[in-house]
């Protein structure tokens, strides 16, 4: 793999919430986390490239930190906690096309409660509740693309 991929990839994790990456190319493997050390910035640590024999296993989906504010009364948003996102994405409603959606409005939800999934490169970052509360608005849609910091869900 050319070093300036990855070095482009450092760069996208370090600007991105992530907490990690991992990029297959042919048989090699570049995977990137970065681990949060006691009283230190987090910083990216590099995995050599190695060849793999076996088939992977599809990584897990890492709860990603979001942004929970309460609203200065955002244009069109009830008041409330509003939940936004952590990160370039598509959002997802639900686990799976089909599934029933993680919540619907007018519904309570408690401190840890899953609320969407954020996919990025193929990374599925999993949105959880960190306010108890009734979920006043679903503010994305299904399969949008989503911005940094974009609301998502409004929480009363």
């Amino acid at each position: 793999m050319d070093l300036r991929k990855v070095r482009k990839l450092i760069e996208l994790l370090e600007e991105s919430n992530l907490s990690e990456l991992e990029i297959r190319e042919g048989e090699e493997t570049v995977r990137l986390s970065r681990f949060p050390a006691a009283g230190l910035a987090p910083a990216p640590i590099l995995a050599a490239p190695q060849p793999t024999a076996a088939p992977v296993a599809p990584a897990a989906a890492v709860p990603a930190p979001t942004s929970f504010a309460p609203s200065p009364q955002e244009s069109g948003l009830p008041a409330g906690t509003v939940v936004r996102t952590p990160s370039v994405g598509t959002f997802y409603a639900a686990a799976s096309p089909g599934a029933e959606p993680f919540v619907r409005v007018g519904q309570q939800v408690k401190v840890g409660d899953p609320l969407a999934v954020i996919e990025a490169m193929k990374m599925f970052n999993q949105i959880e509740a960190e306010v108890a509360g009734t979920v006043l608005a679903i503010v994305a849609e299904n399969g949008e693309a989503v911005e940094f910091d974009q609301p998502l869900f409004v929480i009363g």
